[in-house]
């Protein structure tokens, strides 16, 4: 059974940080590229970041150097660090394994973690 565990939102104003982590089980964290995406209200998820374990990571267009996405393998366990936060931040993000750069892999999801920014 996979699980991604994800945690660490919450409520911020406009330009504060959340660190977001994803503690996933039923699979092996290190055979795979891991990401994140997200999802607002009345809109389609999509892709925010991923990190792999030749060191690579890529970024949204949106995230604009205000997101650090790391991983550690020895804990099994992905990050997402964010500053700058704004408005549009706003959505639940979700945690998964990467097919590519930008696209995850399977069709299942966790239940994510809810992120809202306010001014």
């Amino acid at each position: 059974q996979i699980q991604f565990g994800e945690s660490g939102g919450g409520q911020v104003q406009a330009g504060g940080s959340l660190r977001l982590s994803c503690q996933p089980s039923g699979f092996i964290f290190s055979s795979y590229g891991m990401g994140w995406f997200r999802q607002a209200a009345g809109s389609e998820r999509e892709f925010v970041a991923s990190v792999w374990n030749d060191g690579k990571t890529y970024y949204a267009d949106f995230v604009k150097g205000r997101f650090t996405v790391s991983r550690d393998n020895e804990k099994r366990t992905l990050s997402l660090q964010m500053s700058g936060l704004e408005a549009d931040d706003t959505a639940v993000y979700y945690c998964n394994r990467m097919r590519s750069q930008k696209v995850h892999f399977g069709d299942f999801w966790g239940q994510g973690t809810s992120v809202t920014v306010s001014s």
